[in-house]
């Protein structure tokens, strides 16, 4: 039997690695937020995390690695966009709304400066202004997420989500290859280095409209060579 001292002291340094990574993962729920709409609760992201990271140092062996932030930041940052992901904050019908959203501000980029206001994306689509913000909301909140999350939005999501990840990737390579340097640049910094708009904006000297641009024209032309 072991001894409930033995426990206790392992439990204490288990809470103790978790405590000295709490900064860490606090500073990863903000940078998230930053990409986020003000729906999303920066307390409800870090609450998420820390549960996480608990969890994780609780069955921490470092006999098997001896990195524990690098072991668990994968892993923290994961169960916060499933928390993401367990909004539900996409209806059937409002799927559709933010993929023909995508198509307009697409449309409207080409003759104007600046991403149409809900009002004139309501007028063009013939919906709602509150349904359009609600749809635009939910699709900021999906502009976090992996690529194949995206790709699911919208009526073809079924067949595209049953795709290998592996074919997926070698499509994705395929088709940024035929965009621009600094096109690809936007979707280096913004998927693999997690800069906002903002920040990219300020990198590459472009506008944040251009950059929103880009993204959805990365999306649409995967979408095409999957036949989707």
């Amino acid at each position: 039997m072991i001894p409930n001292a033995y426990i206790s002291d392992i439990k204490h340094k288990e809470d103790e690695l978790a405590i000295s990574y709490l900064p860490a993962v606090k500073a990863m729920a903000f940078r998230l937020k930053e990409r986020l709409p003000s729906s999303v609760d920066y307390l409800d992201l870090a609450a998420i995390g820390t549960e996480e990271l608990i969890k994780l140092a609780r069955r921490y062996d470092d006999a098997l690695n001896d990195n524990f932030w690098g072991y668990a930041k994968k892993r923290v940052y994961g169960a916060m966009l499933d928390y993401l992901r367990s909004l539900d904050i996409l209806s059937r019908a409002s799927r559709k709304l933010v993929k023909a959203i995508d198509y307009a501000v697409e449309e409207y980029l080409l003759t104007n400066s600046n991403e149409p206001t809900d009002e004139e994306l309501a007028e063009i689509l013939e919906e709602s202004v509150e349904k359009v913000h609600e749809a635009r909301i939910a699709s900021s909140i999906y502009t976090v997420m992996p690529l194949h999350d995206q790709l699911q939005v919208g009526d073809e999501g079924a067949a595209l989500a049953a795709i290998e990840k592996d074919e997926l990737v070698e499509v994705i390579k395929k088709t940024l290859s035929t965009f621009k340097e600094r096109e690809q640049m936007v979707i280096q910094l913004y998927y693999f280095e997690e800069l906002t708009l903002k920040e990219i904006s300020e990198v590459l000297d472009i506008t944040e409209s251009r950059i929103s641009q880009i993204h959805k024209s990365v999306l649409v032309k995967i979408r095409e060579s999957l036949g989707a």
